[in-house]
């Protein structure tokens, strides 16, 4: 059900006449996907129906009715499923709801669907989450004092957990062509080492300057290639679409309230073997 903007395979990329919201939001996974054994490769259950499918059932489309979290643009297999391979497993591509008031940007709903969907047709042994997240769509100004970064009042939700469970990662943040996100990466540090939350810690070294792998997409979508990053290694409290949705939706706030006006790629992957 996807679509293709090339002979080479297919891409994400803006559909004609789709309806601007904060912008483009587009999440790629990588790993091992073991499919069940009643999954079929060549299924019609695919990854663009499955995630429209979630997306419907949890009320996350933003429909005609509204009050969605984004309109569904395109998803695909990455490569063929149950196949190895260093390309993604699937991708997904959605235009997110505007993220004003308390309401981030819906990363963390975006990729808990993504994971759903690969879980639901096989075991996912995931060791690389990226995803492009519509920076400028952020309303900065209109954000309440106590929600400054409005990821921080859903904090608590990764508190009750298995203390074995916290992984070693790298958290990279990429600007592309635009230099904004070295040039702001003081002060976006800063931002972050002062939010009050257990999710994520890094080093006390700080960050270091450093591109992110490049994604299989369109560079129109944002000033890519990766080519101006910083990175952090430290650990997540967890690892789940779940926990990296919700670091890139802070990173993605704080990117705004240290004036960085660019989409951004953000990419989370672990530095262990989780195999």
């Amino acid at each position: 059900m996807g679509t293709s903007s090339s002979d080479s395979g297919p891409r994400p990329g803006i559909a004609p006449g789709a309806r601007r919201a904060a912008g483009p939001m587009v999440a790629w996974l990588y790993g091992d996907l073991a499919l069940h054994p009643w999954h079929a490769a060549d299924s019609e259950h695919d990854a663009y129906q499955l995630f429209h499918q979630r997306s419907v059932a949890m009320g996350w489309l933003d429909d005609d009715a509204g009050g969605g979290l984004w309109g569904m643009n395109d998803a695909e297999w990455g490569r063929p499923l149950g196949s190895a391979g260093a390309g993604p497993i699937a991708w997904f591509q959605v235009e997110s709801a505007p993220a004003g008031g308390e309401r981030p940007l819906p990363v963390q709903a975006f990729l808990r669907c993504a994971e759903d969907v690969a879980t639901r047709v096989g075991v996912l042994r995931a060791d690389r989450w990226q995803v492009l997240v519509p920076v400028p769509g952020i309303d900065a100004a209109s954000r309440p004092r106590y929600a400054a970064v409005p990821s921080m009042l859903s904090a608590q939700w990764f508190g009750p957990r298995n203390p074995c469970g916290r992984t070693p990662v790298t958290l990279g943040i990429d600007s592309g062509g635009d230099p904004a996100v070295v040039e702001a990466a003081p002060r976006l540090s800063a931002l972050l080492r002062g939010l009050d939350q257990d999710v994520f810690r890094w080093s006390a070294d700080g960050y270091t300057v450093a591109s992110a792998p490049p994604p299989p997409t369109h560079d129109s979508l944002w000033a890519g290639p990766p080519r101006h990053g910083i990175a952090f290694e430290g650990e997540s409290a967890e690892w789940s679409g779940d926990a990296a949705g919700w670091l890139a939706a802070t990173v993605a706030d704080a990117a705004a309230r240290a004036e960085i006006r660019v989409p951004l790629l953000i990419t989370l992957a672990r530095t262990d073997s989780p195999r």
